[in-house]
C-alpha cells in the first residue's frame, strides 16, 4: 500500500455515509473530493457542515453526471436502500474509479450471475475494482467467524445473530419494516420472505471456502412474534397482537448438515410471544465443536448503563478502513480473502 492520498468521492449521507464522511474529513490518508446527496436542503452545503465539522470547500451536489466526471480514485456508495441500483454501480466503474458499497451487492455470489457478471465487465471497462462489505454481512458475518476459526481445532457449524432491541436501538425505519402489521399478512409479504436477501450467501460461501467446503444449498425461515400490549416506541406505537418481533434465519448446507446459520432477531422490548432474546443489542458468534466458542461484538457502556447499537457506523467505517487497499488491488471484484488482513492507517489522530 502506498504513502499517497487517496481521492474519494461519498455517495449519499444518511446515517452509515455521514459516518463514512465524518471519516473522509478526519483522516489524514484520504482527500474528500465529493458529495452526492439526493435531499435538496443539503444541495449546495458544505461537506463539513453536514456532519458538524469545519468547513472542506467541497460542497454537496445532486448532479449524477458532475459525479461521474470528477478525477477520484474511489467512491464509497452507501444509498439508503436494501437493493442497491446496480447501473450506477457500474457506471461508476467503468469511469475508472474504484467502488466500495456497504449497500451491496456482496460479491462473488453464484446465487446472483447476472449481478456479479455485470459488475465484472465494468470493471474490465474502467480498469477499477468493487468490494461489496458492511457489518452484516461485511464483517460479523464473515471476517470475524473466519478470524476465530483460528481458535478451533473441529467445527461443527458456524452460528451469527444480528439481535437488536429497537426500542433500546430506535430506527427510523420500524415502521416500514412490518413492526404494528398483521403478522399473517407480513408472513406472506414476499418482499419480507428470507429468500430475498441472497446478498448474505456470499459471506456463507466465504466462511465454507475459508473451511475448505462448498454450500450445497440455503434454506430460509421467517417467523414473527406478537406485541402482548400495546407499544411505545421512539417512532409510533405498536398495538398487542401486532408484530412487535420479526427472525430470520438463513442455513447453508454442507454435507447434509447445517455448516453456517444466521439470524436476524428484531425485536420491539420483551413484552412479546415469543421472546426469542433479551438483553442488549449485539452481533454474536458461535462455534460449535472443539472447543466450543462464543464471541460477542457490541458497543462499550456509555454513561446510561446501556450498550449502545454501532451497526448503522460500523457498517460505514468497515468499508471506509479499506480504501486504500482496495484502490491498490487489482482489477475486478475484491473480497475479504482477497484483502487478506487489513492494516487501517490514519486512525491515530493526536
Amino acid at each position: 500500500m502506498s504513502d499517497r492520498k487517496y481521492r474519494v468521492i461519498q455517495w449519499a449521507t444518511g446515517v452509515v455515509g455521514s459516518t463514512a464522511l465524518k471519516y473522509f474529513i478526519e483522516n489524514p490518508t484520504i482527500e474528500l473530493v465529493g458529495v452526492y446527496v439526493t435531499n435538496p436542503d443539503k444541495v449546495g452545503k458544505d461537506a463539513g457542515d453536514l456532519v458538524g465539522l469545519p468547513k472542506t470547500g467541497v460542497l454537496a451536489t445532486s448532479d449524477e453526471e458532475a459525479i461521474l466526471a470528477m478525477d477520484a480514485d474511489c467512491v464509497l456508495f452507501s444509498p439508503s436502500m436494501m437493493t442497491p441500483p446496480i447501473d450506477m454501480v457500474c457506471r461508476l466503474l467503468a469511469s475508472g474509479k474504484n467502488v466500495i458499497s456497504p449497500a451491496g451487492p456482496f460479491l462473488p455470489n453464484k446465487w446472483l450471475p447476472d449481478e456479479t457478471a455485470r459488475v465484472e465487465a465494468a470493471c474490465r471497462e474502467g480498469n477499477s475494482s468493487f468490494h461489496g462489505c458492511g457489518i452484516h454481512p461485511g464483517f460479523s458475518g464473515d471476517i470475524l467467524p473466519i478470524t476465530l476459526l483460528r481458535l478451533m481445532n473441529r467445527v461443527d457449524c458456524v452460528e451469527v445473530s444480528e439481535v437488536i432491541d429497537k426500542v433500546r436501538n430506535p430506527m427510523i425505519y420500524t415502521e416500514i419494516m412490518g413492526f404494528g402489521a398483521d403478522p399473517e399478512e407480513l408472513l406472506a409479504n414476499p418482499r419480507r420472505s428470507p429468500e430475498t436477501y441472497k446478498h448474505f450467501y456470499s459471506s456463507m460461501a466465504m466462511i465454507a471456502e475459508a473451511l475448505g467446503k462448498e454450500i450445497e444449498n440455503v434454506t430460509v425461515k421467517f417467523e414473527v412474534s406478537k406485541a402482548k400490549k400495546d407499544i411505545q416506541h421512539a417512532f409510533g406505537e405498536v398495538k398487542a397482537g401486532t408484530v412487535g418481533g420479526q427472525h430470520y434465519e438463513w442455513t447453508a448446507w454442507c454435507e447434509g448438515a447445517p455448516l453456517i446459520v444466521y439470524h436476524f432477531y428484531w425485536q420491539l422490548g420483551e413484552d412479546l410471544d415469543p421472546l426469542w432474546e433479551q438483553g442488549e443489542a449485539m452481533y454474536r458468534v458461535r462455534i460449535h465443536g472443539d472447543p466450543p466458542l462464543e464471541c460477542q461484538l457490541r458497543g462499550q457502556k456509555g454513561a446510561d448503563g446501556r450498550h449502545p447499537f454501532y451497526g448503522l457506523p460500523w457498517t460505514g467505517l468497515v468499508g471506509c478502513t479499506v480504501v486504500p487497499q482496495v484502490c491498490d488491488a487489482p482489477a475486478g471484484v475484491v473480497t475479504h480473502l482477497d484483502l487478506g488482513v487489513v492494516q487501517p492507517k490514519g486512525l491515530v489522530r493526536r
